[in-house]
Formats: structure tokens, sequence, C-alpha cells
């Protein structure tokens, strides 16, 4: 029986054996977040509108699209919500584990536009020293500001 799956692998190559493949296993949502940093170091936080009351604060973030790199979602996601522009850096965080997702985290760096808030998702965006960070961060997110590992 291995041999006749082994050659009926070999016979459909290419696009047939991908379509395969996705088929036969897990299927995941990937969180993207972006530690956005401008000039003097400080961090960009957002007030999300969806998020549970009393924990509010969080970094940007959002789901990867089909086919986008997750550097980009970070670019994406944050011009979509605030308007900034920024460019991703280094990947900080990756997890997996989850029922239905994995998180990705990078380091972002601010290089332009105008601050002007999604207020669908988004109830206020402000900067902060990592070392002030307001009461309702994420724990995660406050982990990942300060540079540690977080934890869930």
């Amino acid at each position: 029986m291995k041999r006749l799956v082994a050659r009926l692998w070999r016979i459909i190559r290419g696009p047939m054996q991908w379509r395969v493949l996705w088929l036969a296993h897990a299927k995941f949502m990937v969180g993207v977040t972006g530690v956005v940093r401008d000039d003097a170091g400080r961090v960009l936080l957002l007030r999300h509108r969806m998020w549970p009351e009393g924990r509010q604060w969080g970094l940007p973030t959002g789901y990867a699209t089909k086919g986008e790199e997750f550097g980009a979602t970070v670019v994406r996601e944050v011009r979509e919500e605030t308007g900034l522009n920024v460019k991703a850096g280094p990947l900080v965080h990756l997890k997996s584990g989850y029922k239905l997702r994995i998180e990705v985290a990078y380091e972002a760096a601010l290089v332009g536009g105008e601050l002007k808030i999604d207020s669908f998702e988004i109830l206020e965006a402000r900067w902060f020293s990592p070392d002030e960070l307001p009461e309702g961060v994420q724990e995660s997110h406050r982990a990942l500001i300060l540079g540690q590992t977080p934890l869930d």
C-alpha cells in the first residue's frame, strides 16, 4: 500500500500535491502584532474597542490575509488602524500550540504619516515610554514591549 501511495504521489506532482497537503493538514489564523517605536523609543499603544473592559490597551494587532507576508501585515494593520506608516523590523515572538491560531510579533519603526484612528476598532492611540505604560495593557504586550517572552 505504501508503495502505491508513493507512486501516486510522484504522479500527481506540483499544484495537485499542494492541494492534497492543504486538505490533509490543520488550518490556522495568524495573529500579527507590531511593537511600533518612534525615534524617542516610545511605543505606540492603542485602546481597542472590542477588547475586554479594563484590558483594552495593547499594541497594533490584526490577522494576516491569505498570501500576505507577516511583516506586511504589521505595516497594513498600523496604517488601517492609525494612519501611520511603519517599517517592519525583526521578528520578536512566535507562538504556536493554540487550536486555531498562531501568534507572531515584529518590532516596527515609525517612518511617517499622520495619526488618524479608525474609530470602528480603536478608541484612542498614544505614544508611551516603556517604563510608563498605562493601566490595562495586555500582559503579553507589556512583555513584548519590555523585550521579555510573553507568558500566556
